[in-house]
């Protein structure tokens, strides 16, 4: 049962480093009323689209390159629209039509993160985490760390231009 007890413990640990740690990257209640909604885009799997959200820290340091620590940035990721031939229906702007909330994913930069939430579950200073619709902890089997880990000249932020501009 030790073996088995350990593997276990393995797998709860890989499934919360590659998908973030609501240990420490809170959900930010009533973002919705607070923050900035910068974008609405099809996600890079090309199977959902996304809004995603900035805080003030967030838009207000964009412009220097660098996102400021307390920046948090959500991104709501929902399920899309098929046709009867199963194919992603599009709006006139090329971004799919939405069909349903499927999860929320945070990401929150502070340069001072608790020693128990190691760097390799990080991008740069870049935390994550990933929440059911109401905002409950959600298990997320994609690495967020291995896919942001390489944008570090748009400050680990796939949406960075967007922000930029906005």
């Amino acid at each position: 049962m030790k073996i088995y007890s350990g593997l276990l413990l393995l797998a709860v640990s890989s499934a919360v480093l590659a998908g973030g740690n609501n240990e420490f990257v809170k959900f930010p209640e009533g973002y919705q009323g607070k923050f900035n909604k910068y974008s609405t885009q099809n996600r890079q799997n090309n199977e959902q689209v996304a809004d995603i959200y900035a805080n003030d820290i967030a838009s207000n340091s964009s412009k220097d390159g660098n996102l400021a620590n307390g920046s948090i940035l959500v991104m709501e990721v929902y399920k899309t629209e098929v046709d009867e031939n199963g194919e992603r229906v599009t709006g006139d702007d090329g971004v799919f039509k939405k069909a349903g909330l499927a999860a929320i994913a945070v990401m929150e930069k502070r340069s001072n993160w608790d020693d128990a939430y190691s760097a390799e579950e990080r991008a740069g200073n870049w935390g994550f985490a990933f929440y059911d619709a109401k905002g409950m902890p959600k298990d997320n089997e994609l690495d967020c760390v291995g896919c942001h880990k390489p944008l570090s000249n748009q400050d680990h932020i796939f949406s960075f231009p967007k922000l930029v501009n906005h």
